[in-house]
């Protein structure tokens, strides 16, 4: 293998480890600023579902650098990634995560981009609960689809 490839490998294996601890303290949160009816921790959740999604960009960002050649620039460039992501590139790779994740995932790319220009006493625990709620299985499935990615890297690359 390839030590580009292989440190790609190791590099999306490694963030995956830390999407999954910022998921866990985000649930964490959660279950505090419902029992306590606390702000603060709900503060920490968007924070955490922020660092969530930024995590996951920055995988994707890696992938669109190292392999696609290509990593958007445009105004939209987030919405740009997440769609390249969920594209097979023919004689290049397959599609890094499906059309159904890409779809999931674009909720937690716009609350990521609310977090960033809202004040947080602004954020409504009504749009937060569903991706607490949902987060668990998108972990899993983001997990299954990133770890066959990088499968597909290792034998590509061997």
């Amino acid at each position: 293998m390839s030590k580009p490839g292989a440190i790609l490998i190791a590099r999306i294996r490694r963030d995956l480890k830390e999407l999954t601890v910022l998921v866990e303290r985000a649930k964490l949160g959660w279950g505090k600023a419902k029992s306590q009816n606390d702000d603060n921790y709900l503060d920490g959740v968007a924070l955490n579902l922020h660092g969530f999604y930024s995590g996951l960009e920055k995988i994707f960002e890696k992938i669109a650098a190292a392999v696609d050649g290509s990593v958007p620039t445009a105004a939209n460039w987030h919405q740009e990634l997440l769609s390249q992501m969920s594209a097979e590139i023919a004689e290049v790779r397959p599609a890094v995560i499906s059309e159904e994740l890409r779809d999931i995932l674009e909720d937690y790319r716009g609350f990521r981009h609310v977090v960033r220009n809202v004040y947080t006493f602004h954020l409504n625990p009504k749009k937060i609960e569903p991706l607490i709620v949902n987060i668990d299985p998108v972990l899993e499935k983001l997990t299954a689809e990133l770890t066959t990615f990088a499968t597909f890297l290792q034998q590509a690359d061997a």
